[in-house]
């Protein structure tokens, strides 16, 4: 076995164990391959070139993984991989005057769920009685978990 060999061997272990850890999430291919040619690569320098040579080949090999995270995390480059998105909505924020008893009128059809309007402002509905068609007035009947639930009027 030629040293070529287990330097390709663990040069692409550790390029698959960037990969998983800069670019793929959890635990893929990539991770385990490269991990099982790493291990490989030391082990194929023990068995052929001796212990002398294993343990140089595995001092390589714990420095240069070691280095390349480390430079890796230094530069930055795991922030071009991620994502910066931000969500900024908000969900089925009550309004404070909205209370049982709020009188309104249905602006889409409730299949049981859909859009009502309470004082100029249109507000996600439930009802408990089925099915409304729109326009159609209504009353707040409870208020359970930011869910508005209403009936006919």
């Amino acid at each position: 076995m030629s040293l070529s060999i287990i330097i390709f061997l663990i040069l692409l272990g550790v390029f698959l164990l960037l990969v998983e850890f800069l670019i793929v999430p959890g635990v893929t291919i990539a991770g385990i391959a490269g991990f099982i040619l790493l291990i490989a690569g030391v082990v194929l320098s023990y068995t052929y070139l001796g212990n002398k040579q294993g343990n140089i080949v595995l001092l390589i090999t714990l420095t240069i993984n070691i280095a390349s995270i480390f430079v890796f995390l230094r530069t930055k480059t795991w922030r071009k991989a991620g994502l910066k998105t931000e969500i900024k909505g908000k969900v089925n924020l009550l309004e404070s005057d909205l209370k049982e008893g709020t009188q309104g009128k249905t602006i889409s059809r409730l299949a049981p769920s859909g859009k009502a309007m309470f004082n100029n402002k249109i507000t996600e509905v439930h009802s408990i009685e089925g099915f409304i068609d729109q326009n159609i007035e209504i009353v707040i009947t409870s208020i359970r978990d930011n869910k508005i639930y209403i009936k006919h009027k």
